[in-house]
């Protein structure tokens, strides 16, 4: 516990350190983070590191993560990321009849997938912090909220298994009582922080954030159930990986961002 406590409170400072001041640290974060959650996936599947297919998939993974202003300073004779996109997955594809099959197209899927949905999340979150600090901070610390409160809520009123074939120490008190508290710090947030949204609307993407945060826990965890490992790394002592600490955040991320730029 007190490993997982000093853990904590560094890696917590040392974050929001580099979220207030922004700029290219961020930037540098976003990916090292998306690098780090990426090969954790790969990982778990127990796949090799150094491997072209896992190669391809690190390009794919950065490739999703470059901000859209980036983009279009980079790409600009014709050719866009999502072509870009497409030559990579042809690539990782070819591969398979270069093996014989015997990297497999479900290879091939687990490869894309791993790359674009941990690409993506921290892609949207470098999005929602150039939209302003308050735009992200409200989402995280509502995830946060989610967090405290089902688990200690969990933990006192917690009789029903939410999903126990997954994740057995979830209860569904403890769910309902992440999102009241996600409710709670949202109206609060609304008058904190400097956002140009009604408090309704933030109520309602408060409790979305909640409920898709949550799924994208147990998502990770069914990935942590399935290939029988009990966290994504040992990056983060007493916390696991990268993964285990940000599913919730590169799940929302993209939800956040719609629900902000409508």
């Amino acid at each position: 516990m007190k490993e997982r406590i000093i853990t904590g409170i560094v890696a917590g400072v040392l974050f929001l350190s580099i979220v207030i001041y922004g700029k290219w640290p961020f930037s540098l974060l976003i990916f090292a983070l998306g690098t780090i959650g990426y090969f954790e996936l790969i990982k778990m599947k127990k796949q090799d590191v150094f491997s072209p297919p896992t190669v391809i998939g690190l390009l794919l993974t950065w490739l999703a993560i470059i901000p859209n202003d980036w983009s279009m300073n980079m790409f600009q004779y014709g050719i866009d990321k999502s072509d870009l996109l497409i030559i990579l997955l042809l690539l990782l594809l070819s591969y398979t009849v270069l093996t014989k099959n015997t990297f497999t197209f479900e290879d091939a899927s687990f490869v894309t997938l791993s790359a674009l949905y941990v690409g993506y999340g921290f892609h949207y979150m470098h999005e929602i912090r150039l939209m302003g600090l308050a735009d992200l901070f409200f989402p995280l610390f509502v995830i946060w909220a989610t967090d405290s409160g089902a688990y200690f809520i969990g933990k006192a009123f917690g009789k029903t298994k939410l999903w126990p074939e997954i994740s057995p120490n979830k209860t569904i008190e403890g769910s309902l009582g992440g999102v009241v508290c996600a409710i709670v710090v949202a109206v609060i947030l609304s008058f904190v922080l400097t956002l140009n949204y009604s408090v309704i609307y933030l109520i309602f993407v408060a409790i979305l954030v909640s409920v898709f945060g949550q799924i994208g826990d147990l998502v990770q965890s069914a990935y942590k159930r399935y290939y029988g490992v009990k966290d994504s790394g040992k990056i983060l002592p007493g916390h696991g990986g990268i993964l285990d600490r940000c599913d919730s955040w590169i799940f929302t991320f993209p939800i956040v961002y719609l629900l902000f730029v409508l």
